[in-house]
């Protein structure tokens, strides 16, 4: 089995689970202008930009947004996100999170976040996981999103470690097409396993402790 030094993780969806709060954002937002918005279209916002997200919605508005006017709602949708955020505590961790990242920093591994959101750090801090990784990439530091690699191409440069040798963990067909595009390899969780591209794919989150625990055997074995 293929050895990994790094281990990158999305966040929204796979470290913790933030839709709720997204969806609410969201529709407050297209309630306001006047469109239709359900669990089925915030479900589609998943790993893509703000401004990609408010485009897939305004497929249903019969009117026109110039830019001005679309950073605005986008804007105030943020601010609505960030406000919401600070009700987020540990129950809105993914189950086994924490000691699954106790188990691979044990192990020596690097950890970083990969994830488009503009919030990644504030939500690691409410949750109480700053301290956990080794580096952050988020959406203030790149300018294109998923399926675009940049995200995780950065995320492995402030490792200081080779795309090859980082494994990617995400929920999102986006993300993992961005990082086999990234020439990453990738587990799989969540709604992201059925897509079939998953290099591996995690029936829960400790999985990968058990991916790392077979690469450690592999190496003891060729000694």
């Amino acid at each position: 089995m293929k050895k990994y030094n790094a281990v990158i993780f999305d966040l929204d969806g796979v470290i913790c689970h933030t839709d709720k709060y997204h969806y609410e954002a969201w529709k407050k937002v297209a309630d306001e202008i006047g469109i239709y918005f359900d669990q089925e279209i915030n479900n589609r916002l998943r790993g893509v930009s703000r401004m990609e997200s408010f485009e897939i919605i305004l497929e249903r508005y019969n009117g026109e947004l110039n830019e001005s006017e679309k950073e605005f709602w986008i804007t105030k949708k943020n601010d609505i996100y960030k406000e919401l955020l600070k009700n987020m505590n540990t129950s809105d961790l993914s189950e086994e999170v924490k000691a699954t990242l106790d188990g691979l920093r044990a192990a020596n591994h690097k950890l970083a976040i990969g994830s488009s959101s503009k919030n990644a750090r504030f939500i690691l801090g409410q949750l109480g996981l700053g301290e956990y990784f080794d580096a952050i990439s988020d959406g203030n530091n790149i300018s294109k999103s998923k399926p675009d690699p940049e995200v995780f191409i950065k995320a492995a440069e402030y490792i200081n470690e080779e795309p090859s040798n980082c494994l990617v963990v995400e929920d999102a067909k986006a993300g993992l097409k961005a990082a086999i595009a990234g020439g990453m390899d990738c587990a799989a969780i969540g709604d992201a396993v059925a897509c079939g591209l998953g290099t591996y794919n995690l029936t829960t989150f400790s999985d990968l402790i058990t991916i790392t625990s077979n690469q450690k055997e592999d190496d003891d074995n060729e000694q």
